[in-house]
Order: structure tokens, then sequence, then C-alpha cells
């Protein structure tokens, strides 16, 4: 099975970050982040991994009829390893040396099960998953399972109230804000992230929650991009709020969802909170109309933001 917060590697000396449950036409969908370059991983922003595949290996450029988007696919028989979060957690775990990194991580998964947390529901993704982490890189940790996530979100509540972790400092938001180079203000971007309570920080590094549900079925409707909009709307339901892909049921005519592709607004709003949303609408053949955000990776223009509480 292939999740999202996967990583996949090809024989040519690329690492895939897998972006969709499942795979399609016998291809899973992701999205090359890490290249090998003379025997060390290096990063790659999307441009730079655009322009890389364009010229090496076009193969892996990809559009996705599913998603109406253009991305990277990796046929299975070409997947020389698949990382997985939850194995690698474990392998950590039960390592005899590690180091900073590693060790900020075990300290993290000693709080949460000394308070009941079960850590089989729990996977490491990003460089730790891949071991090409540097001294002052994040903990990406992955709940899987709604119930392990909200659980988690509490915990870490809990543990900052008592000074075990520690809230994230103003230069921790800056730095967090510049890096997702969103449509929102500093001020607006904060008051948004500190509620949703999936960040903190152990010993100075950063901690930074999400969540996949791995029992989630294949979404096969066929959806067409229509066009951007930009609208107001009363979300009336935000159970999904914090999946891959986020989705908030709204109140609106025309309008089914909004569904979040990327991070920056996932768990943005709740039940009864109107929002301004700026993305792409898309409909499928039935008739089905949602407005999506996050129709690429960069996400430029598109962004949910709560007007009214």
């Amino acid at each position: 099975m292939f999740l999202p917060k996967d990583f996949v590697e090809t024989a040519e000396g690329f690492i895939f970050a897998v972006v969709w449950h499942g795979i399609e036409q016998g291809k899973v969908l992701c999205f090359l982040r890490y290249i090998e370059v003379e025997g060390a991983w290096i990063k790659v922003d999307t441009e730079q991994a655009n322009a890389l595949l364009r010229e090496q290996c076009p193969g892996y450029l990809y559009y996705s009829v599913l998603l109406d988007a253009h991305l990277h696919a990796v046929v299975i028989d070409k997947i020389a390893k698949h990382y997985q979060p939850r194995e690698c957690l474990q392998q950590i775990l039960t390592k005899n040396h590690y180091d900073d990194v590693e060790g900020d991580l075990i300290q993290l998964c000693d709080l949460l099960q000394e308070n009941g947390v079960d850590l089989s529901q729990i996977g490491i993704t990003g460089s730790l998953l891949i071991g090409v982490q540097k001294q002052n890189s994040d903990i990406d940790l992955i709940c899987y399972g709604r119930k392990t996530f909200h659980q988690c979100r509490a915990e870490l509540a809990k543990l900052i109230s008592q000074h075990k972790l520690q809230d994230l400092t103003e230069e921790e938001w800056l730095s967090s804000y510049n890096r997702r180079s969103c449509h929102l203000s500093f001020s607006e971007y904060v008051w948004h992230e500190r509620r949703k309570g999936n960040k903190a920080l152990i010993r100075g590094r950063k901690i930074d929650l999400s969540f996949i549900d791995d029992t989630q079925s294949v979404d096969k409707m066929r959806y067409q991009k229509c066009g951007m909009i930009t609208l107001q709307c009363l979300v009336i339901d935000d159970t999904y709020a914090f999946d891959y892909p986020a989705v908030f049921k709204v109140g609106h005519e025309d309008y089914d969802a909004i569904v979040c592709f990327t991070a920056t607004y996932t768990g943005q709003a709740l039940t009864g909170e109107t929002i301004e949303v700026s993305g792409n609408i898309e409909q499928t053949q039935a008739g089905l109309n949602r407005i999506v955000v996050g129709s690429s990776r960069e996400a430029v223009g598109e962004y949910i933001k709560v007007i009214h509480v």
C-alpha cells in the first residue's frame, strides 16, 4: 500500500514523496524531492525537480486524469525502495546509537507513550524517513488514525503546559511562515496555526504533527478544472479538516465542499465559521462542484482564511 508521506526511491538516484493514496494506471503519484549527487542526497524544489525530469527522465512527468493535475509518477516496477514512516520510526526507536535529531524524536515518543499514545500508530516522514537529517532538521510525525491524531494534538498542548515541550517562538513562526510562502499576512498565518495544536518544540527543535487515514478508499471520481474563484461561505462540517486532502463541507448553493491539498490550510477552519476561499473550481460529469486549494504544488494565490468565528 502506498500512502501520502511515504517516499519511493528509483534506480536513477531519485527519491519521490508520495502524494496520493493507492495507484493510478499502475503508477504511484508523487513528487521528486531528493536527488543523489556524488553519494549524497540533495533536496530539490519544485522548479528544480521539474527541470531535471524534463531533461533527464521525462517519463516521470505525469498528467493525472483523476486529479486533473500535472505531477510526477513512478511505475511500481521502477521502485527500488519503498520508505514507510511506521517501519522507520520503529527502527529508530530500537537503535543503540542515534544522533541528536533521533534522540529528540525518541524523547518525544517516550513522552507520548507515557501519556497513552500507541506508537504503532505513529510514523516519521521528511528527512528522518530516508536518513538524511541535519542538525537543524524538524521532526515530522504522522498519526495513522483520526483518534490517534486528535489524542496527540491534546498531548502536545498538555506537554507544553507542563513545560516538557515548548510553544513555537516568534522566530520559529516567522521561519515557518517564510517557508510556506502563503497568501496570508504573518499575523493571519500565526492566528490560524496556533489553534491547530499540531506544532511544538522539543529542545528547540520543531515538531509538526499530521494525519493520514490509512483506511481511506481511493476517490475515483474524475474532476475537471473550470477556472479560479474567490468567495465567502460557511463551514458546516470540519470532520475531515485535517485529512489528506483536507475537506471542509460548506453551506453554499453552488459548491458542496472545499478540498485542500496543501498543508498550509489543513485544519484551517471550524464548523460554524465563515471563511474566504480562493481556489480552482472543479466539476464532475455528475454535476458535483467543489473548490480546490492547492491545485498546484505552489498554490499561488490560493488560500483559506477565517473571516468570522
